[in-house]
C-alpha cells in the first residue's frame, strides 16, 4: 500500500471540493499576465487563496510556457507546528489534494539524505500548510512533474543553500519558496517593509 500524506487544509486554506478548487485556481491563473522568461525559483505566499491566491498566481502563470519542460519541482517552507533543527523529509509516497496525487522524487530525496542535517520527520508534515497549499496551482500549471517536499525547521542559510545547490539541476527542476512576509502590520507600514525585503533578496542580500 502506498504511503499517501492526505491534505491536512483543503476546506480551510482552499476548497475541498475538486471541481470547486480547479476552477478558482484557473480564475486566479487567468487573471494573473503570464510574463517570460520562465523562472528558475518562485518565491510563494502560503496564505489561504481569498488572500494570497492571486499573489501565488501571478508566478505560477509564468510557468505555463514550461509546462511539459518542468520535471521536478524542489519545494521548501517553514514549520509551523513542529520544531526541530535542520530540514525535514517525507516517508510518504505522494502527497495528495483535491486534485489528486503528486509523485515524490524519491531519488532526490535519497540525495537529500547524505546531508547530516536532513532527515526524515512525517510529524513536521502531517499538518503543515506551507507545502500543501502550492500543491494545486502546481498540479494545475504543470503537466507531469515529480516533488521534492521539505519542511524547514531552525535550519542556517548555509543549510538550506547545500540543499539547494544539490537539487539546482538544469530547467527541469523549479525551485518553490514557500512564504509570507507581513502578517500583522498596517497596511502602509506592511507595503514598505515587505518592498524592503523584495529589494533585498533581488539583491542577493541575504
Amino acid at each position: 500500500n502506498a504511503m499517501i500524506r492526505k491534505p491536512a487544509v483543503a476546506g480551510s486554506f482552499y476548497p475541498a471540493d475538486p471541481a470547486i478548487l480547479h476552477s478558482m485556481v484557473q480564475h486566479f491563473l487567468e487573471e494573473a499576465e503570464s510574463a517570460a522568461p520562465v523562472p528558475k525559483a518562485i518565491i510563494v505566499p502560503h496564505a489561504g487563496y481569498i488572500y494570497s491566491g492571486p499573489i501565488a498566481a501571478s508566478a505560477y502563470a509564468r510557468l505555463q510556457s514550461a509546462r511539459d519542460g518542468i520535471r521536478r519541482v524542489v519545494l521548501i517552507g517553514p514549520s509551523h507546528r513542529v520544531a526541530f533543527q535542520g530540514l525535514a523529509i517525507s516517508d510518504a509516497e505522494f502527497f495528495a489534494t483535491p486534485l489528486g496525487n503528486v509523485a515524490i522524487d524519491q531519488d532526490a530525496v535519497a540525495a537529500l539524505l547524505e546531508l547530516p542535517f536532513v532527515g526524515y520527520l512525517d510529524q513536521a508534515h502531517a499538518l503543515e500548510h506551507s507545502l500543501e497549499v502550492h500543491l494545486p496551482f502546481l498540479q494545475m500549471t504543470l503537466s507531469d512533474f515529480k516533488l521534492v517536499p521539505i519542511v524547514a525547521g531552525d535550519a542556517s542559510p548555509h543549510q538550506v543553500s547545500q540543499v539547494l545547490e544539490k537539487l539546482w539541476g538544469g530547467d527541469e527542476t523549479l525551485i518553490v519558496v514557500s512564504s509570507d512576509l507581513s502578517h500583522y502590520h498596517e497596511y502602509m507600514v506592511a507595503k514598505r517593509l515587505d518592498q524592503n525585503t523584495s529589494q533585498l533578496i533581488e539583491n542577493l542580500q541575504y
